[in-house]
């Protein structure tokens, strides 16, 4: 499996609460409606909670701000996600989850990339 890790940051006209909703509420279901086009085999997100949980904690590391929240993609292979954007259904699929992103998300700000899992504990790995 590949993975498609997304760290969000809102819109600046948007509270997180505000994005956190749009993302859950409207977004989920347009990637629901993509999923095959797009090969997604397992889509999860993963939201911030609120900030009085989190001053500790970057307190501690002298850690930047907070995401507003992780996004991952799981995709069989690099090779059937190019394969899913070579289709006419996957070039619209693509299109219209970037327009929809356009509405909560700050992409400039938001970093993505392509991973591959390596469990430690749980799972797959040790416990």
């Amino acid at each position: 499996m590949v993975k498609l890790m997304f760290a969000l940051r809102r819109r600046p006209d948007l509270t997180r609460e505000e994005f956190q909703s749009y993302w859950r509420d409207h977004h989920v279901p347009l990637v629901r409606s993509h999923a095959e086009a797009l090969g997604i085999r397992r889509y999860i997100q993963v939201h911030t909670l609120a900030d009085e949980f989190q001053a500790a904690l970057r307190a501690s590391r002298q850690a930047p701000e907070a995401y507003d929240g992780v996004a991952e993609l799981w995709y069989d292979s690099l090779e059937s996600i190019a394969a899913a954007v070579a289709t006419e259904a996957g070039q619209a699929a693509s299109v219209a989850l970037l327009e929809d992103e356009r509405r909560f998300i700050d992409h400039e700000r938001s970093p993505l990339w392509f991973g591959e899992e390596h469990p430690i504990i749980g799972d797959q790995g040790w416990s």
